[in-house]
């Protein structure tokens, strides 16, 4: 079988697979988020378009019971049954909302990814571009909805600020609060990695994390930024957005820490970031993981400083130099995905090297230092380097774009079967069956082990060279001569009229002069005949000699 005919094996595999999952969008629907939704232990709200829950009437999706997965997890978090997020989602629900077909959302009210249209019927290609080749007008639009993102309450979604005991047995006292769309994900990014409470102040479990350090890493990371993606569609009204990509590989500096882009350095504090640029007014959240620990408390979202990021000055014995071509290339060229107890210490692991707990030299687990993604991390040497608040950092998306296009590249080099992703005995959080943390309806992980094709999106630098061209380098050219048609008509305009008027100038000059040309003959035509007839007059000579 050639390798085209297995991609479009797999990518109708995968859209048949798709029909089959239930699609969310991000923490807590609104409709849920009360005493009602946790007395009944139910998140099954009504579609508007019918009201029915979950669409039921139209057949977009019904309200189901949620059944977890009973595989055994690894050592690594000996608990059970002190932490919200352990059989996730039933600390909260026990029934959600299971889409059909191309439908999606958390009432079914949507469609999934890669698909548009009333009916959910139209499939869509997004492609994702490198921010480093698009327009000046396109960077500074994307700028502006992050911006937008972090200054607008989202509409649909709310965050818990207190675990599920906190909220009383029947719900009574539900602890939900409204969140900018930002800071929406960077909670959930903090959420799902956050330690688990013991009981006592600063009592915590650490070796624990749903999103990192396992199987998981790429496939959460893969649904967290579609679905960054698609509410900054949803707040902005542009359907066509991506999210850009950051390629870091062989670089010296931090290429996007300019004003124009992500923010340069402040000149008076090289920790702080340039008053040029909009994020250095943006207050950071969930950035204090010591303290919530020792409250045993939730972050709630409240604003604690001002964005920190001081690219460079790190700790180099950590981290001595960001990663190259050659360390991707040998990353994308390991056949395992996860190896031994499939952790950070795992060996030979693409997932673990990717991650950059790994060498990506020899592929040995290398405690102490951090590599590939994690050195981006440290590099930053700010608010993006704690792993629970950096996604504060808007670079965190640029990041992690390219980090996917990474798994996407492994995917299509070795073209794995869903078979070869942990089934059981994974960390808490990260075997094939396991709900995404925190995530409502939900996600199972190993349903997004496959294609980006089959999620509707593709990365530029993967087409082939034809299309790689139109999209790296003809659109461009083309949206910024869109950017700037008005002033370039205008200028033709202007151009053509100045023309015109000059050429309507030089016909006048140059018939007024013929007129005196002639005028000039018609009197030395009368004053020739004297002349001629008399040759001693003075200056004669010349003047028949000029004729």
């Amino acid at each position: 079988m050639n390798k085209v005919t297995f991609m479009m094996r797999n990518l109708f595999g995968s859209v048949v697979l798709l029909h089959l999952m239930g699609v969310c969008l991000s923490q807590f629907p609104r409709p849920c988020a009360n005493s009602e939704g946790l007395r009944t232990k139910e998140c099954c709200p009504i579609w508007e378009g019918d009201g029915s829950p979950c669409g039921a009437l139209s057949g977009r999706g019904f309200c189901t019971e949620v059944l977890v997965s009973d595989e055994p997890n690894g050592p690594q978090y000996p608990h059970t049954g002190i932490d919200d997020r352990e059989r996730w989602p039933l600390a909260f629900f026990n029934r959600t909302c299971r889409c059909a077909g191309n439908y999606g959302g958390f009432n079914c009210g949507e469609c999934r990814f890669g698909y548009w249209g009333a009916n959910c019927a139209q499939y869509r290609e997004s492609v994702r571009r490198n921010i480093m080749t698009m327009s000046t007008v396109e960077q500074q639009k994307f700028i502006s909805y992050l911006n937008l993102a972090k200054n607008s309450i989202n509409p649909d979604y709310v965050i818990s600020t207190a675990t599920r005991a906190e909220m009383g047995e029947n719900g009574e006292n539900p602890m939900f609060s409204d969140i900018n769309t930002y800071d929406l994900f960077v909670w959930i990014h903090y959420y799902v990695s956050r330690d688990t409470f013991l009981g006592g102040p600063g009592n915590v479990w650490r070796d624990i994390d749903f999103a990192h350090e396992s199987a998981a890493f790429l496939p959460w990371h893969r649904v967290f930024l579609l679905h960054w993606e698609n509410e900054i569609r949803k707040i902005t009204g542009d359907f066509n957005f991506t999210i850009p990509y950051w390629d870091w590989r062989n670089s010296q500096s931090c290429e996007v820490c300019t004003d124009a882009l992500m923010g340069g350095r402040n000149s008076l504090n090289p920790n702080l970031i340039s008053p040029a640029s909009v994020f250095s007014s943006w207050k950071v959240i969930c950035s204090q993981p010591e303290e919530y620990n020792n409250r045993e408390a939730l972050c709630n979202a409240t604003g604690e400083g001002p964005l920190l990021r001081n690219p460079g000055n790190h700790d180099r014995n950590r981290v001595p130099r960001l990663p190259t071509t050659a360390d991707v290339d040998f990353a994308v060229g390991l056949p395992e995905y996860e190896t031994g107890n499939m952790d950070r210490f795992a060996n030979m692991s693409f997932r673990n090297v990717l991650e950059g707990f790994a060498s990506p030299e020899t592929g040995q687990a290398v405690p102490g230092q951090s590599t590939m993604h994690n050195s981006l991390h440290v590099f930053m040497n700010g608010s993006m380097s704690s792993v629970q608040g950096s996604a504060n950092d808007p670079i965190f998306l640029l990041h992690h774009a390219f980090i996917d296009s990474i798994f996407e590249r492994w995917l299509r080099t070795h073209q794995p079967p869903r078979s070869i992703y942990p089934r059981a005995n994974a960390p808490i959080g990260h075997n094939d069956g396991y709900y995404m943390v925190p995530f409502l309806p939900l996600y199972r992980n190993g349903d997004y082990f496959l294609s980006d094709k089959a999620l509707g999106y593709e990365y530029a630098y993967l087409l082939d060279p034809g299309q790689r061209f139109v999209q790296e380098f003809l659109t461009p050219y083309l949206q910024q001569a869109q950017e700037i048609w008005q002033w370039l008509l205008g200028a033709g305009i202007l151009g053509a009229l100045i023309a015109s008027i000059v050429a309507a100038l030089i016909v006048v000059a140059r018939r007024r002069w013929k007129q005196n040309q002639r005028r000039k003959r018609a009197l030395s035509y009368g004053e020739r005949q004297p002349l001629l007839q008399s040759s001693s007059e003075e200056g004669s000579s010349s003047y028949q000699t000029t004729l």
